[in-house]
């Protein structure tokens, strides 16, 4: 099993002066005790859920260039893109900018998109949903052919909603056959073919296992149906963990901790993707690697 690290907050002590201060520290803590990819969400005001719309939050790609400085092993990825913030191009350009200048460590994870109120209120266009499943199809098939060896494709993209006359990508990717690709979400119809048909991971379930092992179900139904073998493609899913720390009230021991990892990966779940509350604390991520990974690590 791998282990990610999704940060979805930065509402940290010091206020917004020290958030580069703080976020480099967390990520730095991440890479060392072992976390094999780190996250953020591609969002331009907090999410309901987790906090008020005024908390702040950091644009997604400029905060993984900042991760890719100050780490050095883990892969780095948007939990995941909302496909209509940039365009087709510019997806698979920065992805490969992040992945050059990583040194091979970057994802693409993208989505159809939902949040309309962040959208509405700066000023992006936000497509009908069908619209965005469209435009998400789109942007998968130019991400293959401009990571096609050795620098894109010499062809051109005559889609209904992106036309573009030379699919070139110089530099290439160090990610060979291409930075992997999660498309994130659980829709049965739409999300979950696409998966089968252009992706290198899933993101399903919400860390239930019956919820996981459900959409693997479906999952595997779409690969027969295009051909694709099921193996190759990652299963993740989101939850959070709380690890206690000594003197701290509450939280969860290592054990119940890799009792939760081991019941997502019996269902199928090979790299378990988690927030932690208040990881500014950096003591949470090094109990978890030192009591919590070397346990977890080969279920």
């Amino acid at each position: 099993m791998k282990f990610g690290l999704q940060i979805y907050a930065f509402k940290w002590p010091g206020g917004d002066a020290e958030i580069a201060s703080t976020l480099a520290r967390v990520a730095r803590c991440a890479d060392d005790v072992g976390f094999d990819s780190i996250w953020v969400m591609d969002h331009f005001f907090q999410i309901r859920g987790i906090g008020p719309a005024d908390d702040p939050m950091l644009e997604g790609w400029t905060t993984l260039g900042f991760l890719a400085a100050n780490t050095t092993r883990a892969r780095l990825g948007l939990l995941v893109g909302g496909v209509h913030y940039r365009l087709p191009g510019l997806w698979v350009k920065a992805t490969t900018t992040l992945d050059i200048l990583s040194g091979g460590r970057a994802w693409l994870g993208i989505g159809a998109a939902w949040n309309q109120e962040e959208s509405d209120a700066l000023g992006f266009p936000f497509p009908p949903l069908a619209t965005r499943f469209e435009l998400l199809e789109e942007t998968l098939r130019i991400a293959h052919e401009m990571w096609e060896p050795p620098k894109g494709s010499q062809r051109g993209f005559d889609g209904r909603l992106v036309q573009a006359s030379r699919l070139l990508n110089s530099p290439q990717s160090i990610s060979r056959p291409r930075p992997p690709i999660m498309i994130g979400g659980g829709g049965e119809q739409k999300t979950l073919r696409l998966v089968a048909q252009y992706g290198d991971a899933c993101n399903v379930g919400w860390g239930n296992p019956e919820g996981v092992a459900h959409k693997l179900d479906v999952l595997r139904r779409h690969c027969d149906t295009l051909g694709r073998p099921f193996e190759e493609i990652e299963i993740t899913t989101l939850l959070d963990v709380d690890p206690a720390t000594p003197g701290s009230r509450g939280g969860e021991s290592p054990q119940q901790i890799v009792d939760k990892f081991g019941e997502l990966a019996d269902v199928g779940v090979q790299h378990v993707l988690f927030s932690v509350p208040g990881v500014e604390d950096t003591a949470k991520l090094e109990r978890l690697g030192t009591d919590v990974f070397p346990k977890a690590r080969s279920l």
